[in-house]
């Protein structure tokens, strides 16, 4: 809880800049961030018609580009916010057309650092999917770049990293002497899922699925706040042999709860090109399960949306819930069976409350609208 006698003051001017990649995002931020102090007395009089720092990301024809800051930072609280998932990003080089990689992204990061030249007063980095996120331990003879990458910002002077939902958050401990907050959008999806869903949630009717070991504590968490009992998948692989690069999966093996007649939540990080989840519905689907629904905080569909189609129109998958905090293809997000959670304000909260030097802990822990819902689908 904040202190209601505590005056509140912002650290400094605060400037927002966001990046081609999370243009729409970006926008959907700073809305929230105007309509929220437009509720606080503090700023009454004072209240800016846009925090946006306006930008121009240049290209030149042989691939090689620079950030232009057009507005003043100096002195200024500056929040870099960029997705370095968003694929559908693309520049010319050499006659060809080109879509920016996440490496692409993360370069664009730090031009923007280069580009602010030590004058802003603090710098954070809100970079929703974690670059290089996925390499972040070794295990071999292997390179290690969410770690370099996360100690390559420091040097440029970012003093905070926000992050959601890292695949593994213990890689903070590359960078020991910055902030890192890794915020989980779980409630946020959980609100938009009861909200919408006409479901009887009790231990009789639902439970919720981790679809492998790694996802255990996001299943409890869910489980948690909706009173549900949960179950597991655990991968068995064959380790005599390798494919992709990957130990091969010989069987999903189940633990919980009976699962026949009931509806059933799976919950994970990241949909990647979707076969784990279509494995998982398989096996709930042999189990006899009634209706089966997926969150997931970053829904990447690397493989397309075709496969999710035809699941959903067998009647095996009944909605998918994911974020706007990655680039959704718009044949997802016009999907019957999609369900996109936006986080804007959530992250307008944060940037605000940050700003005020005030705690973001009663905007990410908050439950209490979650047993409101409750009480009225009740």
């Amino acid at each position: 809880m904040q202190n209601p006698n505590r005056t509140i003051k912002p650290n400094s001017e605060l400037g927002i800049i966001v990046l081609e990649s999370c243009k729409e995002l970006g926008q959907k931020i700073n809305n929230s961030l105007i309509k929220r102090r437009m509720e606080m007395s503090e700023f009454s009089g004072t209240l800016k018609e846009s925090y946006l720092i306006s930008k121009n990301e240049v290209r030149f024809s042989n691939g090689e580009g620079k950030v232009v800051l057009n507005d003043s930072v100096r002195g200024k609280d500056i929040y870099v916010v960029c997705d370095i998932g968003n694929y559908s990003c693309t520049y010319e080089m050499f006659g060809f057309t080109n879509h920016k990689s996440p490496d692409d992204h993360f370069q664009d990061i730090k031009r923007v650092l280069s580009a602010i030249e030590g004058k802003a007063r603090k710098i954070t980095v809100i970079m929703p999917l974690l670059y290089a996120s996925r390499q972040h331990r070794r295990r071999s003879r292997e390179s290690l770049d969410c770690a370099i990458a996360l100690q390559e910002l420091e040097r440029l002077g970012v003093k905070d990293i926000i992050t959601f939902d890292v695949h593994d958050p213990t890689v903070q401990n590359a960078i020991p002497l910055i902030s890192f907050d890794n915020i989980y959008p779980s409630q946020e999806i959980i609100k938009m899922f009861i909200h919408e869903e006409d479901l009887q949630i009790d231990k009789e009717s639902m439970l919720v699925i981790s679809p492998d070991t790694g996802a255990m504590d996001r299943a409890i968490y869910y489980s948690g706040v909706l009173g549900l009992d949960v179950g597991l998948f655990y991968k068995r692989r064959d380790h005599s042999k390798v494919i992709g690069g990957k130990n091969p999966i010989v069987q999903h093996e189940y633990m919980g709860r009976e699962i026949e007649g009931k509806d059933v939540l799976i919950v994970d990080d990241m949909i990647s090109s979707g076969e784990s989840i279509f494995d998982i519905v398989d096996e709930l689907k042999k189990r006899k399960a009634r209706r089966i629904f997926v969150s997931a905080t970053f829904a990447l569909f690397a493989k397309g949306v075709k496969k999710f189609n035809k699941y959903y129109k067998d009647g095996l998958i009944d909605k998918v819930y994911s974020t706007n905090l990655t680039y959704i293809p718009e044949e997802a997000r016009n999907s019957d069976w999609f369900r996109e959670v936006d986080m804007s304000n959530l992250i307008g909260g944060i940037i605000n409350n940050l700003n005020l030097d005030l705690s973001i802990g009663p905007l990410v822990h908050d439950t209490t609208y979650l047993d409101e819902i409750k009480m009225k689908k009740e």
